[in-house]
């Protein structure tokens, strides 16, 4: 299974390719798509758009899984970041690909087994489940892949923790 895990962003979107089979985890490539503030809105979400699209057609994952939207007292951010989402949701929709969305609790719970852990720890699980070398940054990259962990373990009846 292939499974393109993304961290929506408007400033800093990260991603995730994993594949999992026989019940290990290899990590085919992890980053993040950036836009310049000094960009207007539109032109942001159409670069975030491209760029993924980019990833998917050379990648060719199975599913995306995204992060739902974990709503804030910044009502600025929630809405660009729900704009992300619709822009990564549409890039999936366009290229056929199930989509599978889930709480920051979920993924917390996914990876390392507290849905209430915090960041630092669900970085360094992260770390030790895909044998990185480092914890990926920015933190994006790392709730990228742990999107894609979390869908992974609703998905293949494995339990990793």
């Amino acid at each position: 299974m292939r499974v393109l895990g993304v961290d929506p962003g408007i400033a800093i979107t990260g991603y995730g390719i994993l594949d999992f089979a026989g019940n290990s985890f290899s990590p085919v490539d992890y980053g993040c798509i950036r836009s310049a503030a000094d960009i207007p809105p539109h032109l942001r979400l159409n670069k975030l758009y491209n760029e993924l699209k980019d990833l998917i057609v050379k990648y060719r994952p199975q599913c995306l899984a995204v992060e739902e939207l974990f709503f804030n007292r910044n009502v600025r951010t929630a809405m660009s970041v729900g704009q992300a989402r619709g822009v990564i949701i549409l890039a999936a929709a366009q290229s056929e690909l199930a989509v599978y969305e889930y709480t920051p609790l979920q993924v917390k719970q996914a990876v390392v087994g507290r849905g209430r852990a915090g960041k630092q720890q669900v970085q360094y699980m992260i770390k030790i489940i895909l044998k990185l070398p480092v914890v990926p940054q920015p933190d994006d990259v790392a709730d990228a892949l742990a999107v894609a962990v979390c869908h992974v373990n609703n998905h293949s009846g494995l339990f990793m923790i």
